[in-house]
């Protein structure tokens, strides 16, 4: 059973709304935050002492709030295990990002001497948060790959975005190694390219219609038994 427009549009719309509010460090450029982009974690931004550490906490809450929303519509409605699997990965991710707001850093230690990486509930939400976001895009990357359901923009480029946002969250390590430095940067990639995947999810999501069948189920597959099934099975 295809979902419902008003549905599909909705959860695009939130996944979208999100792909821009998830870039909230770009306030930095307007805001006297003291912090340097290049050396500093985004979560500096709302560390306990911050002077605008409640206007970064509503936005990071609010953006939250609109994944989980988005997330949960999306598990409801798409078909599959896998794409199940993705939407519930995508709420669990917005749920630790709530918690990683609540439980923020005491300090900025881009800027401050003594101060700490992290405390131990700070690093372990954060852990959290891109666990489950790497994993709901793991996951939605397999649902498109089995054609169920078939979103062609995930397939196509979410292995890209993947590989980029992976890589660039390990390059933000280097300051609880001793090596500070460019995780600012790195940090602000892995963001952007979260963003990105947030938009292309919801693109993917609102064009989910009878137009995303393969073309083998919309010419009619009878050749293959296992392909037939399939395509019975998207169109329910």
């Amino acid at each position: 059973m295809r979902p419902r427009p008003t549905r599909r549009t909705a959860a695009a719309g939130l996944l979208l709304a999100a792909s821009v509010v998830y870039n909230d460090w770009v306030l930095q450029f307007f805001l006297p935050t003291g912090l340097h982009q290049r050396d500093s974690y985004v979560s500096e931004l709302f560390a306990a002492d911050q002077p605008y550490r409640v206007l970064f906490s509503l936005v990071e809450i609010a953006c939250a709030g609109l994944v989980v929303t988005g997330g949960a519509l999306v598990w409801s409605m798409l078909p599959g295990r896998w794409a199940s699997a993705g939407g519930a990965a995508t709420v669990a991710f917005g749920v630790f990002s709530i918690t990683d707001v609540l439980l923020p850093l005491r300090c900025a230690p881009s800027v401050e001497r003594g101060c700490p990486e992290g405390t131990l509930w700070h690093t372990t939400t954060s852990g959290m948060v891109h666990f489950t976001l790497f994993a709901s895009m793991a996951l939605f990357i397999t649902a498109s790959r089995r054609g169920h359901p078939p979103l062609d923009l995930v397939r196509r480029w979410g292995p890209w975005l993947l590989a980029v946002s992976m890589t660039a969250a390990i390059l933000t390590v280097g300051p609880f190694f001793g090596h500070p430095g460019g995780h600012g940067l790195a940090q602000r990639i892995h963001l952007t390219s979260v963003g990105a995947w947030f938009a292309l999810l919801a693109v993917a999501i609102f064009r989910y219609g009878e137009g995303d069948e393969p073309p083998s189920c919309r010419q009619g597959d009878v050749g293959e038994p296992s392909r037939a099934k399939r395509c019975r099975s998207l169109r329910r």
